[in-house]
């Protein structure tokens, strides 16, 4: 097993460095549920990366994203989760609890931050999600920005 630092962690630079979308100059999206436990970021999936924080000043933080869509150009949108609970400073879309958090806590998705990220750009593939709880989170991206 490969030991991270902060300077190493997947999709935190270079090429493969997890990224902020428009989600409304990223043309067609057609979101899909299709996991399949290869070791690889498929949509319905939650995978571990380095999301950069909103400010864009070069911090920002390894954790997991909840993979919607495929790209032609061979990228994912992804929407990260939190275990906080948010009032009101963002859309957030309650998704429980699942194995991607070990102690068992519930998590939000954030569905107003669309982030990018490259298969070479995730540390590990830590589960699906149920269909369910992602046709919730499918339901508000159809809603919010008009994808399939």
């Amino acid at each position: 097993m490969t030991a991270f630092t902060d300077e190493n962690v997947p999709g935190r630079s270079g090429a493969t460095a997890t990224t902020e979308a428009d989600p409304r100059e990223v043309g067609r999206v057609r979101t899909e549920y299709s996991p399949a436990h290869d070791g690889d970021p498929d949509p319905g999936e939650i995978v571990w990366t380095w999301v950069p924080y909103e400010e864009n000043d070069g911090r920002g933080k390894d954790r997991p994203v909840l993979v919607v869509a495929r790209e032609a150009a061979g990228t994912f949108l992804a929407v990260q989760l939190s275990s906080k609970r948010h009032d009101g400073d963002r859309e957030w879309v309650a998704i429980g609890s699942g194995p991607w958090d070990r102690t068992g806590r519930d998590s939000w998705v954030a569905v107003d931050r669309i982030l990018r990220l490259h298969e070479d750009g995730m540390r590990r593939e830590a589960c699906a999600l149920d269909r369910m709880r992602f046709n919730l989170v499918r339901q508000r991206l159809h809603e919010r920005y008009g994808w399939t």
